[in-house]
C-alpha cells in the first residue's frame, strides 16, 4: 500500500479541490473593486482592512457552500472499510475507478471522510444561519418600527412580550420543541369552535392540504405566525411607497401575495400544491426556534434607532408634507438605520452560526447522520485525546466563519461611522 500523504500535498490537494471557490473569489472580487463606487457601503467596505479580510472569510464559505458537491472528494455518508479513525492523508484500500484514492483529512469514527464532511457540513449552517435570521430580521422590523414610532401601550405590550422571550432560556426551548411529545402532538385550532375529538378530527382534516393548517404541531403553528411577517412587511412596503399609484402598488401587492403565500404553505405546512417547497420536520423546529429567540433582540434594536430617528427633522418634514406614518417609518426612518442593522445582521448570523453548532452538538433538531459542524464536533470528541482531527476540523471551520462574520460587522461599522 502507497504511503499516506504528507501535509504538503494534503494542502496542496486541497487548494486544488477548492478551485471552483478560488475562482468564485476573484471574479467577487475584481467586479466588487471595478464597481466599488456605485455599491454604497459595501463598496465603501474595501477601504476597510479587517472588513475586507472578514468578507474574503464569509466569501470563501459561502462558494464553499455554493460548489459543495464539486468540492467534496467523497459522499459525506459513505464509509470505507478499513479507514474508521484514519490519520489525515491516508490512502483508501484498493481504491475503484472513479474514488477519490485518499481521506485528505482523516476518517472518524465511522469511517467517514472527514474533509467531505467539513465541506458539507457548511452548507448545512449556511443555509439556515442567514435565512433564519432574515426572517427574525422581518419580525423584529416589522414590529419595532410601529413600537418605537407610536409608544404607548402598543409598545408597552410588546416590549414585555420580547422581555418575557428573552428571559426564557433557550436551551431549554430547544429541547421542549424537540420532545416527541411536543413536537409531533397535533391539535385542532376548529376545536376552539366546534367541540370534538381532535385526533379523530386532524386525521380527516391532513387528507384535504387547504384544511391542513387547522391541525398543527407547536412548531407549524410557531412557523404559522411566523413566517407571515415577511410577507406583511412587503405587502406595507409597497402599499406605503405606492399608495397614490394605485396600479403599481395592486402589481406589486399581487406579486408578493402569490409568491408569499406559495412559499408561506410550502415551507410552514409542508402543503405546497405544487411539491415545490418544503421544510423537513427537524429542519423546520430548528428553523422556527432560531427565528423566534433572535426576533426580540432585533425588535429591540429596532424600536431604540427608532425612538432616537423620529425626533428628526427629516421625520418633521414627512409629517409635514402628510405622509403616512407607514411611509415615514419606512422610507424615512429605516433607510437612516441601515448602518447599525447591517452591522448587527452579520453578527447576528454569527450568532446564529454558533447556536446552530450547539444544537447540533446537543443532538437537537437535526437527524443522527447530519454532517453539520456541531454534530461532527460532537461525535469527534469522544476520542479527542487520542484521534483530534475529526473534532478539530470541523471545530475551526466554525470558528473561521464567524471570525469572519464579525471582522466584517467592524469593518461595516468603521465604514458606516463615516457617513
Amino acid at each position: 500500500m502507497e504511503d499516506a500523504l504528507s501535509w504538503g500535498s494534503i494542502l496542496g490537494r486541497m487548494a486544488f479541490q477548492f478551485l471552483p471557490v478560488w475562482i468564485g473569489m476573484i471574479l467577487t472580487f475584481a467586479l466588487s473593486l471595478t464597481f466599488k463606487r456605485k455599491l454604497g457601503l459595501y463598496g465603501k467596505l474595501f477601504d476597510s482592512r479587517v472588513g475586507v479580510i472578514g468578507l474574503g472569510i464569509v466569501v470563501f464559505w459561502l462558494f464553499t457552500a455554493l460548489f459543495a458537491n464539486m468540492i467534496v472528494t467523497h459522499d459525506a455518508l459513505q464509509q470505507l472499510s478499513g479507514l474508521r479513525n484514519a490519520l489525515p492523508g491516508a490512502m483508501v484500500p484498493d481504491p475503484k475507478e472513479g474514488i477519490y484514492p485518499y481521506y485528505l483529512l482523516g476518517g472518524d469514527h465511522l469511517a467517514r471522510d472527514v474533509f467531505s464532511r467539513m465541506v458539507m457540513g457548511g452548507r448545512a449552517v449556511l443555509s439556515i444561519a442567514p435565512a433564519a435570521t432574515a426572517f427574525a430580521f422581518m419580525v423584529g422590523v416589522t414590529l419595532g418600527l410601529p413600537a418605537g414610532y407610536f409608544g404607548g401601550r402598543f409598545d408597552t405590550a410588546l416590549s414585555f412580550i420580547a422581555n418575557l422571550v428573552l428571559a426564557f432560556p433557550v436551551i431549554l426551548l430547544f429541547y421542549l420543541l424537540v420532545t416527541p411529545e411536543i413536537s409531533s402532538t397535533r391539535f385542532n385550532l376548529l376545536d376552539f369552535i366546534i367541540p370534538g375529538d381532535a385526533g379523530a378530527m386532524c386525521k380527516v382534516l391532513k387528507t384535504w392540504t387547504p384544511a391542513a393548517p387547522f391541525c398543527l404541531t407547536i412548531p407549524e403553528t410557531m412557523a404559522g405566525v411566523l413566517f407571515l411577517f415577511p410577507i406583511i412587511f412587503l405587502v406595507i412596503l409597497w402599499n406605503s411607497r405606492f399608495f397614490t399609484q394605485p396600479a403599481q402598488r395592486n402589481l406589486y401587492v399581487g406579486i408578493t401575495l402569490v409568491i408569499g403565500l406559495w412559499l408561506y404553505f410550502g415551507l410552514a405546512y409542508n402543503a405546497d400544491p405544487l411539491g415545490l417547497v418544503s421544510l423537513p420536520a427537524n429542519i423546520l423546529i430548528v428553523f422556527v426556534s432560531v427565528v423566534f429567540v433572535n426576533s426580540p433582540t432585533v425588535f429591540r434594536i429596532v424600536r431604540g434607532i427608532v425612538l432616537d430617528l423620529k425626533a428628526r427633522d427629516y421625520v418633521a418634514a414627512g409629517q409635514t408634507r402628510g405622509e403616512g406614518p407607514w411611509y415615514i417609518m419606512l422610507w424615512e426612518i429605516l433607510p437612516n438605520a441601515r448602518g447599525p442593522l447591517i452591522v448587527d445582521f452579520c453578527l447576528r448570523i454569527g450568532y446564529t452560526t454558533i447556536l446552530l453548532g450547539t444544537l447540533g452538538f446537543f443532538g437537537l433538531g437535526v437527524s443522527p447522520d447530519s454532517p453539520d459542524w456541531g454534530s461532527t464536533i460532537n461525535n469527534g470528541r469522544k476520542l479527542l485525546n487520542m484521534i483530534p482531527h475529526p473534532a478539530i476540523v470541523p471545530a475551526l471551520a466554525l470558528m473561521s466563519l464567524v471570525l469572519g462574520l464579525n471582522l466584517l460587522a467592524d469593518g461595516l461599522r468603521e465604514e458606516s461611522l463615516k457617513d
